[in-house]
């Protein structure tokens, strides 16, 4: 049961990462409503002989069928445009930021909800339409003045989205904007995977014992969520000892090892399905308990930012403060190499060394020879250093070190103008530069 919560919640979380899931529910409910309002139409006229009462629209059959046709090609038109618009901005940043960040475009809520609302009014208009019944007919005459009055409604609608739309382009495709965007999603993602009041023992070996068997993957695909508590009652009843292989948002290939079974065990009655089923899969990574991911969009923008083509080291200091931030959100928290569960299921994280790896090796390659990218990623270090505890500092004074030693690649003249900043300008401005060690944490 616990392995198909997780499963759900992984297609949950596709189907809203798609384009075509929200604006289908908008559609679906809104070809109800004009069923609803038409059939209440009909009671209120006296079910369509014209003899009862009438609200909202009062004009005849040809205005009422005129004005839905009028709204009927305009919001087609529309949606047309508005499809156009977000294409291009898709393209635009694909090639300007990174291809990895289409995922967070494809989630934006208020472009999937304007392609529904002008869509809905589209299909609502139609069904109404064909409702329509004048002199000229089989029938007396009919003309469901609410549901007519429900398409003007939708106009309306659909002309506050349109113009909220706009305004989301607008400032969506700023790239402050993506970073900020995506910075967000992985705090979220940091707040779900490691905990702060999480209390686990930080272990880096193996448990001890001979490994008896391996499940394998039946397909392929990136590894997206883990469903530990299933796993773990798994390794109970079966008096098992699990060791999962792949750490969430590892790609692993068919008949890749998923969980190595170690201790005493029968292979012949482990269930190599069961545990498989405890295991989500994607096409790409996301977010939702990949933090990883997140520190990874972030990088890609920095070095598409700092690649010749472009030389925007500007927008790769950018990304480095939100970097910054992430780090400094984790380097307290509880990071074992193996989070262990009910004492039976072992599963790799990211470690702390991990994540600084991740964070700080490519762009201190790329930003190499950017005095901006130098400054601000040594007053990251210098805060992260003194804000860190003991046992963490270590990584990031090598990191230090290396950063320091790419000083060979900038002219000798340049080296002065080095000192470390926040805001990767330079100079020592309101106190900036290296933190003393006297202001530094224990």
């Amino acid at each position: 049961m616990r392995s198909r919560i997780v499963k759900l919640r992984s297609t949950w979380s596709r189907l809203l990462s798609g384009y075509w899931f929200v604006p289908t529910v908008i559609v679906v409910v809104a070809a109800g409503l004009a069923l609803v309002l038409i059939q209440l139409d009909g009671w209120i006229d006296g079910n369509g002989t014209g003899e009862g009462d009438t609200l909202g629209f009062t004009g005849g059959p040809d205005s009422a069928r005129a004005l839905l046709a009028a709204i009927a090609s305009s919001t087609l038109t529309l949606t047309a445009l508005v499809f156009s618009v977000t294409v291009v901005v898709l393209q635009l940043a694909s090639g300007q930021f990174s291809p990895r960040v289409l995922r967070t475009f494809l989630r934006d809520r208020v472009n999937q909800a304007t392609l529904g609302v002008f869509l809905a009014t589209y299909v609502y208009s139609l069904l109404v339409l064909r409702e329509i019944r004048g002199p000229d007919g089989p029938v007396d005459n009919f003309v469901p003045g609410l549901a007519v009055t429900g398409a003007f409604v939708l106009v309306l609608v659909a002309i506050g989205f349109f113009v909220q739309y706009i305004h989301n382009i607008a400032t969506s495709i700023r790239v402050i904007q993506v970073i900020d965007k995506i910075s967000s999603e992985t705090v979220g993602s940091i707040e779900r995977v490691h905990a702060v009041d999480a209390e686990e023992p930080e272990r880096s070996e193996l448990p001890v014992g001979p490994v008896v068997h391996v499940v394998r993957a039946s397909g392929r695909g990136v590894v997206l969520n883990v469903d530990e508590a299933h796993l773990g009652r798994i390794a109970t009843s079966d008096e098992l000892e699990l060791v999962v292989v792949p750490r969430v948002g590892d790609f692993v290939r068919s008949d890749g090892p998923l969980v190595e079974v170690r201790g005493i065990a029968d292979p012949d009655e482990i269930d190599d399905h069961a545990i498989e089923r405890c295991f989500a899969f994607g096409k790409e990574r996301a977010l939702d308990h990949d933090p990883a991911f997140g520190v990874r969009q972030l990088i890609d923008i920095a070095e598409r930012a700092l690649s010749p083509g472009i030389n925007d080291p500007t927008t790769a200091t950018q990304c480095l403060d939100h970097v910054h931030d992430l780090l400094h959100r984790l380097c307290r928290r509880p990071l074992p190499a193996w989070r262990v569960t009910d004492a039976r299921v072992t599963v790799p994280q990211y470690t702390w060394e991990a994540y600084v790896s991740l964070a700080l090796d490519e762009p201190r390659n790329w930003g190499a020879s950017s005095i901006q990218v130098h400054r601000r990623m040594g007053a990251m270090l210098d805060d992260l250093i003194a804000e860190a505890p003991a046992h963490r500092v270590l990584v990031l004074e090598e990191q230090r070190r290396l950063l320091d030693a790419r000083r060979s690649d900038l002219a000798p003249a340049e080296h002065a103008a080095l000192l470390h900043d926040g805001a990767g300008a330079g100079g020592p401005v309101g106190g900036r530069g290296r933190r003393p060690a006297s202001l530094r944490r224990p």
